[in-house]
């Protein structure tokens, strides 16, 4: 009995299709879809209830980070405290926002060393881009401090960590000058330890 080699056009569709299972990109490829994200309205909405007031330079630092890193699809509400002699701490407790999801209660603290002296109080609210599940935020963030983009007593730096990229959004009271690196831990519980 003889077994009928499989047509040419049917190994090669058997092929494309093996190849395409092995290239298509899995979930943490998956780019978020609008449904996911904020737009830049509800982001200064949100970010104008939250602080109390509009301003100019709210409006121009949300600008500049949605012109810079496009729809963040998570954003923390959240007050710190940080202060530094040389070596500096920081330490805040926030609430993570989601679409579609509850408020979920998280902390950070961290270290950095610079050359930086005084303490500041703030009002901290952070734009989170490609955190695909919540527990990819609690993790260490490299931070470079001195306020990076800075406008009418609002300012704003980048943390990145893999795919994910944090943009925390100050404004408070206090005495701080100098630059200052470190890292920003989140975590799911308060800890004094900032390690």
């Amino acid at each position: 009995m003889m077994v009928k080699a499989p047509k040419i056009k049917h190994v090669f569709l058997l092929a494309l299709l093996a190849v395409g299972l092995v290239v298509a990109p899995g979930p943490r490829g998956a780019r978020a879809t609008e449904d996911e994200t904020f737009d830049k309205s509800e982001i200064y909405d949100e970010a104008a209830q939250f602080f109390g007031e509009t301003t100019e330079g709210l409006a121009k630092v949300i600008e500049k980070i949605f012109a810079d890193e496009g729809r963040p699809n998570a954003y923390i509400t959240g007050e710190e405290a940080s202060g530094a002699i040389g070596v500096g701490l920081r330490y805040g407790k926030g609430k993570l926002h989601r679409k579609g999801a509850g408020a979920l209660q998280i902390f950070w603290q961290g270290p950095s060393i610079g050359f930086d002296v005084g303490g500041d109080a703030s009002k901290v609210f952070v734009l989170v881009y490609k955190l695909e599940r919540t527990a990819d935020l609690f993790q260490r963030f490299p931070t470079v401090d001195g306020r990076l983009y800075f406008v009418a007593e609002v300012g704003t730096n980048i943390q990145r960590s893999g795919d994910i990229t944090l943009a925390p959004i100050r404004t408070g009271v206090g005495l701080r000058a100098g630059a200052n690196v470190g890292y920003t831990h989140y975590t799911r519980e308060h800890s004094w330890v900032p390690f």
